[in-house]
């Protein structure tokens, strides 16, 4: 029994269920051809729905969520679960909207769709926006976050008698190494199906930390330390944290209810139906049915989500009551550390470890489709075989995932993970996302309508997130997804402008290439109704109508304490 309770168990079920993941993903592709672009790239388009859905929910789900997520939970509640529960929405806008339209035309990168609807200077300007958002933000704050879990778990800075950034280092280093042997060699299948079997491992072992939490919070507020009595002190001990819907003039990290209809679907509309990293997945589909039931149920699955990435921090915040929590980062993990039985730690460790690979080599890979096909084919070598662009993807993927990789540890400085990593591509999201809806459905927009509306919307948003504010007391609070609201509107509206000015001379047509059967999914639209339901149903559960009843909100609370602390000051 005291062997099942040891680090060395711990290790030994660690590594022998990332060892499972990564055979049964080498037998399962190892006749692949990887020398073609669609084989490589796409999976040879064969993916099928389930698998969709799993590697579109674990390129999602990485610790990134995990500690950011719970880490903003665990100040404000329930109200981070917009983030997951609205991404419904724009998973079923991008099935039976836009998917049909991506498939049609064959692509392997959104930057391609660009090209064919505006010119190639536009396809150039995208690819280099969305690579070095990769590069800068999405793969350091990857590797940073899963390394935050494994050093604060395993406390590994104190087991190997170093500081905490040189423990965050080694796991990033340990990880990114891991991550490209798969993105750069395995090619998007092997990626996909190592991210099925680990989103299967993440979701039970996921829901462990809030069965194992609510036992512990049950032992904290003097219960029996079951689950049930857990359970109810989770809903009645302090219903503020479970109410979802936050006032209009909360600031970030708080979500105002009016942003569940403005600036975050826009928000979300951009990284479910427009992020290369994301939707390449979908390109992969065998057919446009496949591709469509992938894109639902992992809809379904991501109003799911809040119970691995919320409740923790909610619960995190019950059982510690009147901790500082500072950025929130460090909740997370301090809860599984506390409530995950050891000898279960490996296992989850690894599942864990898997999810912070499936984003890390799915973005790594998307970034060498990227460089591969949109930037260095059309610029260096546009005659090139599709054997040598493979091998040009493959030496770009290992240059960038060194350079990230010495990035990432410098991450720990950064403040809250979940607020950087969205505030920054809030800058991008809106005017790539204006420029590819107005591409397919306005057939008047002119060639160069994108190299005006995005640069423009770029130095409006900088403007406004990162000078305005600081200087005008009105817009210091205000929540800067209500800037990509506003600017989303003036997109348009310069989007407008643009056309009536100068309008495309011959209509734009969009051509069907033939790639894959575009016979749509017969039963699709009742569950995806049946997924937007669910979705209603669970705000009606976290909101003043169900369990979050609180006199006060959180919000409210926040304000009361700074009044608090402030008079206190004065006082003394």
């Amino acid at each position: 029994m005291n062997f099942v309770n040891s680090l060395a168990f711990t290790a030994i079920t660690f590594v022998a269920f990332t060892a499972f993941v990564a055979i049964v993903s080498w037998w399962k592709t190892k006749g692949d051809n990887l020398d073609t672009q669609d084989g490589y790239y796409l999976g040879g388009r064969s993916l099928t729905g389930p698998v969709i859905a799993g590697s579109l929910l674990m390129t999602n789900l990485s610790a990134e969520q995990l500690v950011g997520n719970n880490g903003q939970a665990v100040r404000v509640g329930m109200s981070t679960m917009g983030w997951e529960v609205t991404s419904a929405v724009a998973l079923v806008i991008l099935a039976f909207v836009l998917m049909p339209r991506y498939l049609k035309t064959g692509l392997t990168t959104v930057p391609q769709f660009f090209e064919q609807r505006y010119d190639s200077g536009t396809r150039r300007m995208v690819s280099i926006i969305v690579l070095l958002s990769y590069v800068v933000i999405m793969l350091p704050n990857i590797l940073y976050a899963g390394a935050q879990v494994f050093v604060n778990i395993f406390g590994l800075d104190q087991i190997l008698h170093v500081s905490k950034f040189t423990a965050i280092a080694i796991v990033c280093v340990a990880t990114a190494i891991v991550g490209s042997i798969y993105a750069i060699f395995g090619g998007l299948k092997a990626i996909a199906l190592s991210d099925s079997i680990n989103g299967l491992g993440l979701i039970v072992g996921g829901l462990l930390v809030p069965v194992f939490g609510m036992m512990f919070l049950s032992g904290q507020l003097g219960g029996d330390g079951s689950f049930a009595d857990g359970f109810d002190k989770f809903l009645h001990v302090d219903p503020a944290m479970l109410n979802a819907i936050n006032e209009p003039n909360t600031p970030e990290p708080w979500l105002p209810w009016p942003l569940l209809f403005t600036g975050l679907l826009v928000n979300n509309m951009y990284y479910w139906a427009t992020n290369q990293s994301i939707i390449q997945r979908t390109f992969g589909a065998k057919n446009l049915k496949e591709a469509q039931k992938g894109a639902v149920f992992a809809g379904f699955l991501k109003i799911m989500t809040p119970l691995i990435i919320v409740v923790p921090g909610v619960i995190a915040s019950m059982a510690y009551a009147g901790q500082d929590w500072g950025s929130g980062d460090s909740a997370y993990p301090m809860l599984v550390a506390q409530v995950m039985p050891k000898p279960i730690l490996g296992f989850f460790a690894a599942v864990m470890f898997g999810a912070i690979l499936s984003s890390f080599n799915s973005v790594l890979n998307s970034a060498s489709t990227i460089y591969a096909l949109d930037i260095h084919r059309p610029i260096f070598n546009p005659t090139a075989s599709d054997a040598h662009m493979v091998k040009v993807g493959q030496n770009f993927g290992t240059v960038v995932a060194i350079v990230s990789t010495v990035m990432s540890p410098f991450m720990l400085y950064m403040g809250g993970i979940t607020s950087f990593v969205n505030s920054a591509f809030a800058a991008f999201n809106t005017p790539i996302f204006v420029c590819l809806l107005c591409g397919f459905f306005w057939k008047k927009v002119p060639s160069n309508a994108a190299k005006i509306v995005i640069p423009v919307h770029v130095v409006l948003y900088f403007t406004l997130q990162f000078g305005l504010r600081n200087v005008i007391p009105f817009l210091e609070n205000i929540h800067y997804l209500y800037f990509t609201a506003v600017l989303f509107v003036f997109d348009m509206l310069l989007m407008w402008v643009i056309v009536k000015k100068n309008p495309r001379p011959k209509d734009f047509e969009l051509q069907d290439v033939g790639a894959v059967d575009l016979t749509p999914w017969k039963t699709g639209k009742f569950w995806a109704a049946a997924t937007l339901i669910v979705m209603v149903v669970a705000y009606i559960v976290f909101s003043p109508l169900g369990f979050g009843k609180g006199e006060v909100s959180t919000y409210q609370r926040s304000l009361q304490k700074d009044s608090t602390s402030a008079y206190h000051q004065v006082v003394d």
